[in-house]
């Protein structure tokens, strides 16, 4: 029965929001994963078997994740499990994971092993641990700008809070002023009274820690309303604002907003194996009607493939301990860079950038391809431009 048994599919499994709040991340994310399991596979597979991939859409619902990991795990039989992406659907499976003592390749959250300290956890996202890698270059950034004061505002579920406690920390340790501090509940859409709260508080720093509806619902209530001439800087932990149909549909309400991203199509960042990847990509997204500009998640997405099949290639294994084993003892190379993981699973030197925008006319999608649409301001090593205060980079 062993050569029958060589010839099983090598499986991995994984829910993935291709619907719900962060469906639109989700969907091109996928695509990317899609596009590893072809690349492996016309190379022969991962220890000369296919790989079978199988995804699961969770909706963004975070009630229904561990019910599909275990279905994953005890009915499918998968041999390796990717996360889904983002915090709020990662951090119910922690416990699973850590109980089951499984490798999970994590997928763009947001310390989701800062309490459980799982040993087989490898978080595939830019920022490493902690806030300092956000707030950080933010914060410093405002200082530059002579910023003294900060409002801060967060959503009531697990990314946000976590970030928006890692920020204020940080903010206090620079002796910026706390104005104004307030959780909204999460998918709130209404944000009128609450940048009126803001604007009446005249802070120098806005810190803005959203999911994608409330991002974009964000942006707009501030085109709107206005926060008022103190702001210097606004922006900062707004995720949704790097998905290509957000972005379109924004265009120049985006202008002046300064907000973390993992890839843009500046100097610093140019990549051929990148530039490679999301030439390929493109070609895909448009058939199958996903972001077409792939630049957030599809990258790194498909940079955990790289990694998982690194790591079964070098130890020629499926054993869970093994593979973590080798991965935490490795530099892990991938299109995006090669990563090497600190004892907590994630990027042990972050390389995530600030980005603002600035000179976004109409709803055209070429323009965000060019370079100096999204200036990147900081970390210094990765700079291509200067802050422009919130007010003169609008106009």
């Amino acid at each position: 029965s062993f050569p029958a048994l060589a010839q099983q599919p090598v499986k991995i499994g994984m829910s993935m929001p291709q619907t719900g709040a962060l469906g639109a991340g989700g969907k091109a994310a996928l695509l990317a994963l899609q596009m590893w399991v072809e690349d492996v596979n016309a190379k022969g597979g991962l220890l000369g078997r296919k790989v079978e991939f199988i995804a699961y859409d969770d909706q963004t619902n975070p009630g229904v994740v561990p019910g599909i990991y275990t279905k994953l795990l005890d009915i499918d039989k998968v041999d390796l499990l990717i996360a889904p992406y983002g915090t709020n659907v990662t951090a119910p499976i922690m416990p699973l994971v850590k109980q089951r003592d499984l490798l999970l390749m994590g997928n763009f959250s947001f310390d989701a092993n800062a309490q459980i300290k799982h040993d087989k956890w490898f978080n595939n996202a830019p920022w490493g641990a902690g806030a300092l890698a956000w707030s950080g270059p933010f914060l410093e950034t405002a200082e530059k700008l002579g910023a003294k004061s900060i409002a801060i505002m967060a959503a009531d579920a697990e990314f946000a809070q976590n970030l928006c406690t890692g920020a204020r920390a940080i903010a206090k340790a620079k002796g910026f002023q706390s104005v104004y501090d307030q959780n909204y509940p999460p998918n709130s859409v209404d944000f009128s009274s609450i940048i009126r709260a803001v604007r009446a508080a005249k802070p120098d720093v806005v810190f803005i820690c959203s999911y994608p509806a409330e991002s974009v619902a964000i942006v707009r209530a501030v085109n709107e309303i206005g926060v008022g001439p103190t702001v210097k800087i606004i922006g900062g932990g707004m995720v949704g604002l790097q998905f290509t149909p957000n972005m379109e549909a924004l265009g120049p309400l985006l202008n002046g907003f300064v907000n973390y991203n993992s890839y843009v199509p500046e100097k610093s960042m140019d990549n051929p194996a990148v530039r490679e990847f999301l030439k390929r990509y493109e070609v895909r997204a448009k058939q199958a009607k996903v972001d077409v500009l792939g630049y957030y998640l599809p990258p790194y997405n498909y940079a955990i493939g790289q990694m998982i099949e690194q790591a079964v290639t070098a130890t020629k294994s499926l054993d869970q301990k093994v593979l973590a084993a080798d991965i935490h003892k490795n530099e892990m190379k991938t299109i995006v860079g090669n990563i090497k993981y600190d004892a907590m699973g994630e990027w042990a030197t972050p390389k995530m950038v600030m980005a603002q925008f600035r000179g976004i006319k109409g709803k055209d999608l070429d323009q965000f391809r060019q370079q100096g649409k999204q200036v990147i301001i900081a970390p210094a090593a990765m700079k291509t431009g200067e802050i422009l205060p919130f007010d003169k980079a609008r106009n």
